[in-house]
């Protein structure tokens, strides 16, 4: 499915404290990424890292589990309640039609989406050429000649560029004699350096149609960069040299472009989950269809008499019946899980923080 994302919760953690300079208007919770807050690194973990159908597998087992252990509890026995209500086709012939239209209606969402894609020429020809003017501009920006086509390797570039700008920053303070101004200068470029060092490394290994490319690009605090930058150069306009000035106006440009790239990449990630999203509720709902018609037509209160650990078969037959019902439902919601929480972390782009919180301190 394209899903090959297997992060671990000791990856998520790990990732959110050696980055420790993630861009501060992608992040949701101020502690989740810094590691600060174990339930907020698994939550992170769970709703971005985990593997889809993993997590999805993990739902219907825990439903599973839930359904069956309730039989031990000491309500009216189900087989009576299926013998004397008719309950087998009650439960189940509702997930027929719910599996038809829920699925009809997510693909054809997910369709007129990405029908955005289409048009005539003219404005395909538009799009190919700002695009092209975009690579331009970034190439000229980075100093490179042509920039690499893979998104992961485009933002490795990109990232680059900006440690580039901002050791040769830091090189025009050595004269400087403003001491305070040095040593902002220095801590800036410390966390310029740091981050762009930490996302470089995990960029080498993402590959597009995976997490992992915007997992790193989330973990990019653009934003917070250009800010700094920006305020550094506010408080000290007289200290600063024409030099100094000049490169702090290559660092900020070159971060303004991170912004567009990555909102361009996790358009075209969001649409390739939604196709993925597409094609696995095909494949599910036709054996869960399946399922539900085995269900009404041959099961009653009659069938599989006696128990298994205790546990009634017919109980053991219905939970893992209706664990199929709902599958093509748990799928679509740890797909729309990911998205929408990183349509949440990326609202805004440039220098914009949405949280107060994020704005006094480096996240992770």
């Amino acid at each position: 499915m394209g899903d090959s994302d297997h992060g671990s919760l000791a990856d998520a953690t790990t990732s959110g404290n050696e980055s420790g300079r993630s861009d501060a208007n992608a992040s949701d919770e101020s502690d989740e990424e810094s590691g600060q807050d174990r339930l907020g690194g698994l939550r992170l973990w769970l709703l971005l890292r985990v593997n889809r159908w993993v997590f999805a597998g993990a739902i219907l087992a825990i439903v599973f589990v839930a359904l069956v252990a309730m039989s031990r509890a000491e309500l009216t026995p189900f087989r009576r309640i299926v013998e004397q209500q008719d309950g087998i086709e009650f439960l189940f012939s509702a997930f027929i039609g719910a599996i038809i239209t829920g699925t009809s209606i997510v693909v054809t969402i997910n369709q007129l989406v990405l029908s955005q894609e289409l048009g005539a020429v003219g404005k395909q020809r538009e799009r190919m050429h700002e695009s092209m003017q975009f690579r331009r501009d970034i190439e000229d920006t980075i100093d490179e000649d042509t920039s690499p086509p893979e998104p992961a390797a485009f933002l490795y570039e990109l990232v680059d560029g900006v440690e580039k700008r901002a050791t040769e920053l830091e090189a025009t303070m050595e004269d400087e004699r403003d001491e305070e101004l040095q040593a902002k200068i220095s801590d800036y470029v410390d966390d310029a350096v740091g981050n762009a060092r930490t996302v470089k490394d995990d960029l080498e290994e993402s590959q597009f149609g995976s997490f992992d490319v915007i997992w790193n690009a989330l973990n990019f605090n653009y934003s917070r960069k250009i800010y700094d930058a920006r305020k550094i150069r506010a408080d000290h306009t007289e200290s600063l040299s024409d030099e100094a000035n000049e490169k702090i106006d290559h660092v900020i440009e070159t971060l303004q472009f991170f912004g567009p790239a990555r909102e361009h990449f996790k358009t075209l990630y969001f649409q390739w989950e939604l196709i993925n999203l597409s094609r696995a509720l095909l494949y599910i709902a036709i054996p869960a269809l399946t399922v539900m018609a085995m269900m009404i037509m041959y099961v009653d209160g009659t069938a599989l008499p006696g128990t298994t650990a205790g546990v009634d078969n017919l109980v053991w037959l219905t939970s893992a019946g209706f664990v199929v019902g709902i599958a093509p439902f748990v799928v679509f919601t740890v797909y729309i899980l990911r998205i929408a929480t990183v349509a949440k972390r990326t609202l805004a782009m440039g220098p914009f923080i949405l949280r107060e919180s994020q704005r006094d301190q480096d996240l992770g």
